[in-house]
């Protein structure tokens, strides 16, 4: 099985700090696809990120408020999924309701890489 990052587009996240599934219906549907993806063994890990207000950025001039990029999306979050191919991650990441909603999610091929453990140094 081949891996995809899968970062969602949003106009912002909806994960502000205290929310959850039951303050929270965008969440709430968040979380149901979240659960369909567990079940079918293809989402691997996922992070949802707080919204854009309380990103900073690091660039050679110094840290600055907001994201990186300031358009009229921002990376909301990203999941990786477990597929065959490419087609079938798609057909996967294309049900996230973010879709719906008016974001949208990219997918992208892993090449290489993986969780960092923590006996090392």
């Amino acid at each position: 099985m081949a891996l995809f990052a899968v970062p969602i587009y949003a106009s912002d996240s909806a994960h502000e700090p205290g929310e959850s599934a039951e303050t929270s219906e965008n969440i709430a549907e968040c979380d149901e696809h979240a659960d369909e993806l567990l079940s079918s063994a293809a989402m691997t890990a996922a992070w949802a990120f707080t919204p854009r207000s309380m990103a900073r950025s690091v660039r050679a001039s110094g840290v600055t408020e907001g994201p990186f990029i300031d358009g009229a999306d921002a990376v909301a979050g990203v999941y990786l999924l477990e597929a065959p191919d490419l087609d079938s991650a798609i057909a996967s990441a294309a049900s996230n309701p973010v879709v719906r909603q008016g974001g949208g999610v990219e997918i992208r091929p892993v090449h290489s890489g993986g969780l960092v453990g923590s006996d090392k140094g």
